[in-house]
């Protein structure tokens, strides 16, 4: 094994101390470089008014809608599919070196999404194509942040550290939301602005303060790998994204071929892929790490319970933007804003149990927090059932906090039983392959819940709708084809801040007398209207979170017992993150140059 030395033939770099303060200095450069990609997954959503007004293009227009997806959908996808492929490449080259990168793209996307000056459709595709390349630069700081600071820390912190990366994973997706709600009404570049000197920064930060203190692995690109996984995994996420969208008179879009197409089509590639890893000698996605109990079986709890939570968010956003804020008084423009103040329980929840967890994980093991943390989940699940949609705040926001705080016990022990199952030089493969999971379920959960949601609207909205529009004067001939309208249409309205009925009866609205007109475009008859068929459908969505996170509890369960404190085969790139952080020396690099060269640590993790 060689010490101080770079990539193969390159001349080895002079070792440079430390200091005490190094794995801080690691764990704040990482945890700002989370923190940043995901604030930028979420300050879209509430943004979305401001930034298709801003360039002049109706979301709800007709063709429009697939602009409106891919806006908040396209960071989301391209980061799932990359994430594990960056992940391996900092296995290879440096993780500190792909991480960099990924704080260097991130700002210059970040840069020409500020300078957007075109309009309408063009504009449109201008914002989604440097969305795509944040979303470049976002998977190689998910990929390569958990491996940062799993080489930095010794076993017995790294629950501490990852929970403050975790932290910054969840909480900065819900303070995305209030940024967003807060800037884009004064300038809708403002939302994309705001990371660009947070990016320049951290770049600069982390070329000069990080170094690579983990083990390095030479070896050749498995490109076939690579290209099924990409193209499997995106035409999956694709079909689920043009899924969500009406057909053939259809309110989703899953009888359409295409979609159909691309679902299996990409099952089948990723089949394929699975056989190709276990022939190939430096695969990119390492299947012999799901040997390991703990790995396996955390992963699985942490897709089950990224499926219940993700499409979560969106719902609830609806929830309050098309129904509770509109009765409580607010007009639908300031629905955005609020509706992310009103969620700032689920934030406080994540907030005091994640670093909770993640101290009290370190002393007395992962699995009682995991079982007990996606257990409480699930529970906050069953209560919401339970809530009117016209709820009393104070019950809404105790149960959604309860909701935060069982993820919150989840998240970090889950990360740090994974990572420290894994052999060291595997870290940022295995880091990449559990966001991948996560990313992954996110964006399947969006189009589960959407997909229960709309089947609830389907089945009851129609005939609600008709018979409270022509209760307003409204002719039956106009009030059919209206009724009959996508249901995705009328939750997309609400969910961007507009007022749906505004939106379907515009024509036709002069036709009304003045008072029936007021009281249809008003705040109280669009949310009275929708109130049981959405609850029927968000019934529905809350069920298959409770399943999924029963089921990540049973996971959590199975992941094996807690290995022994300060294991003897921890691997060279630990003693030096303990010996970092005393103060002690910093190697450029160590480079295991054997492609069959094993690492020092044991690839599995006795039961």
């Amino acid at each position: 094994m060689a010490v101080n030395s770079d990539v193969a033939g390159a001349p080895a770099r002079a070792a440079r101390p430390l200091g005490p303060h190094y794995k801080w200095i690691a764990l704040s450069c990482a945890t700002l470089g989370t923190l940043m990609a995901t604030i930028n997954q979420s300050i879209v959503l509430i943004a979305l008014p401001d930034v298709f007004h801003g360039i002049g293009l109706d979301p709800l227009g007709p063709g429009n809608t697939s602009y409106l997806l891919w806006m908040f959908m396209g960071f989301l996808v391209v980061t799932a599919v990359l994430v594990v492929s960056f992940g391996r490449l900092g296995d290879m080259f440096g993780r500190v070196r792909m991480f960099t990168l990924g704080f260097a793209i991130f700002s210059v996307a970040s840069i020409f999404l500020t300078v957007t000056w075109m309009h309408g459709a063009d504009g449109a595709l201008w914002l989604i194509i440097w969305r795509v390349v944040q979303g470049v630069g976002g998977a190689f700081l998910f990929a390569n942040s958990a491996a940062i600071i799993t080489d930095a820390f010794p076993a017995n912190q790294r629950g501490t550290a990852l929970s403050v990366n975790s932290i910054a994973a969840i909480g900065g997706s819900f303070v995305g939301l209030i940024l967003g709600g807060v800037l884009a009404p004064i300038n809708w570049h403002l939302i994309f602005l705001v990371s660009a000197p947070i990016g320049v920064f951290g770049t600069v930060w982390a070329y000069f303060m990080l170094h690579d203190i983990g083990i390095r692995k030479h070896a050749k690109m498995d490109w076939w790998g690579n290209l099924l996984f990409a193209v499997g995994l995106i035409s999956i996420l694709v079909g689920i994204t043009y899924g969500l969208q009406p057909y053939g008179g259809h309110p989703m879009g899953w009888t359409n071929p295409m979609v159909l197409g691309m679902l299996f089509g990409g099952l089948a590639l990723l089949v394929v892929f699975v056989y190709v890893e276990t022939k190939v000698a430096e695969p990119l996605f390492s299947i012999s790490l799901f040997k390991i109990r703990a790995f396996a079986a955390g992963n699985i709890a942490s897709l089950m319970l990224a499926m219940g939570r993700g499409g979560m968010q969106f719902m609830l956003i609806i929830w309050l933007q098309g129904i509770w804020l509109p009765l409580h008084g607010y007009d639908y423009s300031q629905t955005p804003l609020w509706a992310g103040i009103y969620l700032v329980p689920l934030t406080i929840g994540f907030l005091i149990a994640a670093p909770l967890s993640g101290a009290l994980s370190d002393r007395f093991g992962a699995k009682a927090f995991t079982v007990g943390g996606a257990l409480l989940t699930g529970t906050s699940f069953l209560l919401l059932l339970f809530v009117p949609v016209n709820f009393p705040y104070w019950e809404f926001a105790l149960f959604i906090a309860l909701n935060g705080f069982g993820s919150g016990l989840f998240v970090s022990p889950n990360w740090a039983e994974m990572m420290n199952a894994v052999p060291s030089d595997r870290r940022g493969a295995a880091g990449g392959m559990i966001a991948t999971f996560q990313n992954s379920a996110f964006v399947l959960s969006i189009g589960i819940f959407f997909t229960l949601v709309v089947a609830g609207l389907s089945s009851k909205l129609p005939a609600a709708m008709t018979s409270g529009l022509t209760a307003q004067g409204v002719s039956a001939a106009t009030a059919a084809p209206i009724s009959h309208l996508p249901p995705i249409g009328v939750l997309f309205a609400s969910f961007l801040g507009y007022n749906p009925m505004q939106q379907l009866l515009g024509p036709v609205l002069h036709t009304l007398p003045t008072a029936h007109a007021a009281y249809v475009v008003g705040r109280d008859f669009f949310p009275h209207l929708i109130t049981a068929p959405f609850h029927s459908g968000l019934e529905a969505a809350f069920t298959f979170a409770i399943a999924a996170n029963v089921i990540a509890a049973i996971a959590s369960a199975l992941t094996g017992r807690r290995p022994k404190a300060a294991p003897a085969g921890e691997s060279l790139g630990y003693e030096l993150a303990a010996v970092a952080g005393e103060g002690g020396f910093e190697p450029s690099g160590l480079v295991v140059p054997a492609a069959g060269e094993e690492s020092a640590e044991t690839s599995d993790n006795p039961d």
